[in-house]
């Protein structure tokens, strides 16, 4: 008898969960315009909505975790207390944006600022005018006649070698406008214009190659100035070079990207691409593993084989013995549970995160962040963003998914990197559904 209670229990469950999938349904099945009958119906926001897997990235299923030091705080900094928290689900790139996919980015910045200086405009439906992108990825950049026209892009005489023309990376700018929605929601503000709370920023786009040089005095690191961004060889590498700025500028126009193509094929746009807050890159490198120091689970940096797991500074200092003197490619090694590479070691990581010592004392335990969108007349320690993940530089403590640390917005290192993540359903087929 009891084993008949057990299925009838079973049976009745499965019905129960037919019938909500049932009421789930869309009732509207096709999209265009209602029946005039009177009746409730319901109108979508747009036509349909079909969006394929975002390239590169991995869905992060939504859970709960213990935050903070899965062993013992060797510092005694008292930075990262242990507490629960529930992070939603969210996409995550696989491995750290590379220099090809940031060289995509600081090309459509140079590439824009060229077409307006050529004249290649167009006007649109709406009135305003906007690139003619037809003719901007027609652009001949070795052509005398285009040099001459984009004057304002190139070194000028006294900054040139051998007075070859090239382009200034400094004049390669982006142009951020964002709205801060922080601000907007107090309830001090409601009622403001919205024109208060939109931020307007011209941001530099081109990496620092620089930081290779002066990141170690006394070192000899000029060849990786050189040609890590430039290079073919270093194309799948993480991009390094990039203040907190430019990694939250490349995510705002990796957004725009993706949402003026789908206006163009009148699909609805999408969320927008952002770095991820801290506790959702400690959720995603913990790859389900809640208790574990490390992405892969064991306490230890090495397998069974003796092979070591990351790319770090091993030991006193014997770099290549991992693999990588410097950076390695950004899929290297194996991924962790979720699907991501590298999220210990190789290069530390930007999160969206404001750096406070006792912000774990008080953050919500539903997606928990702190930020503050820090303006240039800030103090500096108002301007510390969160990194996490260490980088091949850093010993093995730093390669913790539990370790915090802290870099300047606006400050570039040849050992920080970034990826992004953007928030959609895990199930996308046509019409979300």
């Amino acid at each position: 008898m009891k084993n008949k209670s057990l299925f009838f229990v079973a049976v009745t469950a499965i019905i129960a969960l037919s019938s909500c999938n049932m009421l789930g349904k869309n009732k509207n099945k096709k999209d265009g315009a209602l029946p005039n009958d009177g009746q409730l119906h319901g109108v979508s926001p747009a036509k349909g909505w079909t969006l394929p897997k975002p390239p590169g990235m991995v869905y992060i299923p939504p859970g709960t975790f213990h935050m903070g030091p899965s062993d013992e705080d060797i510092n005694s900094s008292y930075t990262a207390r242990n507490k629960q928290v529930s992070i939603s689900g969210f996409w995550m790139d696989a491995t750290e944006i590379t220099n090809n996919e940031y060289r995509q980015f600081t090309n459509w910045v140079r590439d824009s600022i060229a077409a307006k200086q050529m004249g290649f405009i167009k006007q649109g439906t709406d009135g305003n005018e906007y690139i003619d992108w037809t003719k901007a990825t027609t652009i001949k950049w070795n052509d005398k006649a285009t040099l001459e026209k984009i004057d304002v892009l190139i070194f000028t005489p006294d900054n040139r070698i051998f007075n070859k023309k090239e382009i200034d990376p400094s004049k390669i700018v982006y142009h951020s406008e964002t709205f801060d929605y922080k601000e907007a929601a107090k309830r001090e503000n409601a009622g403001v214009q919205r024109s208060k709370f939109i931020v307007k920023k011209d941001i530099p786009a081109y990496p620092d190659s620089l930081c290779w040089v002066r990141d170690f005095a006394y070192s000899y690191n000029e060849p990786m100035a050189k040609k890590y961004y430039s290079h073919p060889a270093f194309g799948n590498y993480p991009v390094v070079g990039v203040t907190w700025k430019q990694a939250s500028a490349f995510s705002e126009w990796r957004t725009h990207y993706l949402n003026a193509y789908l206006d163009s094929k009148g699909r609805a746009t999408e969320a927008d691409f952002r770095l991820p807050t801290e506790a959702e890159w400690e959720y995603a490198a913990r790859g389900g593993r809640s208790q574990s120091s490390y992405p892969w689970g064991g306490p230890y940096l090495r397998n069974k084989k003796g092979c070591l797991l990351a790319n770090f500074k091993p030991g006193r200092g014997n770099y290549p013995e991992d693999g990588g003197f410097y950076t390695v490619r950004a899929d290297a090694y194996w991924p962790n549970d979720f699907g991501l590479y590298n999220m210990s070691g190789n290069v530390a990581e930007w999160t969206s995160s404001l750096y406070y010592e006792g912000g774990y004392s008080f953050q919500h335990d539903m997606n928990p962040d702190i930020r503050w969108n820090a303006k240039d007349t800030d103090l500096p320690r108002m301007k510390r963003k969160v990194i996490r993940g260490g980088s091949w530089k850093d010993v093995g403590y730093f390669l913790q998914t539990s370790t915090r640390n802290y870099e300047y917005q606006d400050t570039s290192k040849s050992y920080i990197g970034f990826r992004c993540v953007i928030d959609l359903p895990p199930a996308m087929s046509k019409h979300g559904k």
